[in-house]
């Protein structure tokens, strides 16, 4: 579509709103300045030579430019892990995503708070640019850690299920002293 169809369909749109259809009218303007404005953007992703988009990608609104276009160079979990990265001393990490339900998996680190320093809201807008087709976030609580004794069991120390071990079996032979057999 060149600039000058784009042209005549938003002045035929404009015209409708003087009249009855105002709501259509308005729907159809903005569906037409998305599609050129997605068509010029595509040329514009398609001359470029690798890789240089990634200067801008961390701009949400560039991202969310790309992204409403279709046009966004990374996977949905790469584009997450970007909007996190960008919050403030995020305490969060990806587990995964749903792309049936919309559903993305994070766990939380440190086992505090809302998952991240930024809160729930700066996460939720910048889910928005950078990967609109989150549509819910589900907290996974990250796991514990599995404490692990410095030793074998001791009879002073109960065992599992709260009784104490047995003693150590004694040596048939005596004990050694620690001096040299000349020095006895």
């Amino acid at each position: 579509m060149t600039a000058e169809q784009t042209g005549v369909r938003v002045q035929l749109a404009l015209d409708r709103l003087a009249g009855g259809g105002a709501r259509e009218a308005g729907e159809e303007l903005v569906r037409e300045l998305m599609s050129f404005y997605g068509e010029g953007l595509a040329g514009i992703v398609r001359g470029l030579p690798p890789h240089a988009l990634d200067s801008v990608l961390d701009d949400p609104a560039a991202a969310g430019l790309l992204v409403l276009h279709e046009l966004h160079p990374e996977p949905v979990g790469a584009r997450v892990e970007r909007a996190l990265a960008a919050l403030p001393r995020a305490h969060a990490g990806l587990v995964g995503f749903d792309p049936g339900s919309g559903a993305l998996t994070l766990r939380r680190a440190g086992g505090g708070g809302c998952g991240c320093a930024g809160g729930a809201e700066e996460l939720e807008g910048l889910l928005a640019c950078h990967a609109p087709e989150v549509t819910s976030i589900v907290w996974e609580r990250e796991p514990a850690l599995l404490q692990i004794g410095a030793g074998p069991p001791r009879a002073d120390r109960p065992g599992p299920g709260g009784r104490a071990t047995a003693q150590p079996a004694q040596s048939a032979q005596p004990a050694q002293s620690a001096q040299p057999a000349e020095a006895r």
